[in-house]
């Protein structure tokens, strides 16, 4: 029988868990079986630098952990070595990361996941990864706001040196007849030399 200390260490792991699920915007289940101690350092490192908290979990306080959060969905994937990746602000970065991973890692399996508090299907998180970086979405967005933009600039600024162009027209159609006044006279003196 387990003694309070563990019980009590148990149900501060599950509660742990509980408010982590509940805090993220996604989360994806992994069977992470088979990979060595070099791949994990790797892809939990790739994991951190993009704000995915990784964690290697039993399934029992796993288990426990979803009830109440309504993802109680996920009970039936908890099978097997199990670790859980969450985010609290970036929808696609767990999906992308463990997706590209598996694909390059055979033992390596995407068991399940959720967003916005739903269980969603692997189709779904195979969606998800292969959606761009938040980043990369935003500069879209930015390109796409800045377009029409600069699309007015371009026009206002020909129009303006069109405008210049025809200011500049007249005054050379002025100067032109003045040179020809001064022609005749130029002319006209030699032949007054003679």
């Amino acid at each position: 029988m387990p003694s309070q200390v563990v019980l009590e260490a148990k149900k501060q792991q599950v509660a742990a868990i509980s408010e982590s699920i509940k805090s993220a915007c996604a989360g994806v289940i992994v069977d992470y079986k088979g990979i060595s101690v070099a791949d994990d350092t790797t892809l939990r490192k790739e994991l951190r630098e993009a704000g995915v908290q990784y964690k290697v979990v039993k399934n029992t306080l796993l288990k426990l952990a979803l009830d109440g959060t309504g993802l109680e969905g996920l009970d039936t994937i908890l099978e097997g070595t199990t670790a859980l990746a969450v985010s609290t602000d970036d929808y696609t970065a767990s999906a992308r990361i463990l997706a590209k991973f598996a694909d390059s890692h055979k033992t390596f399996a995407i068991k399940g996941g959720f967003l916005d508090g739903e269980v969603i299907s692997l189709e779904k998180i195979d969606a998800l990864a292969k959606l761009p970086t938040r980043e990369v979405l935003l500069t879209q967005v930015a390109c796409v706001f800045q377009a029409p933009m600069a699309s007015f600039a371009r026009v206002i600024k020909a129009l303006a040196e069109k405008k210049a162009e025809g200011a500049d027209a007249p005054a050379a159609e002025e100067a032109a007849p003045a040179a020809e006044e001064t022609a005749p006279a130029a002319e006209a003196e030699p032949n007054a030399a003679e």
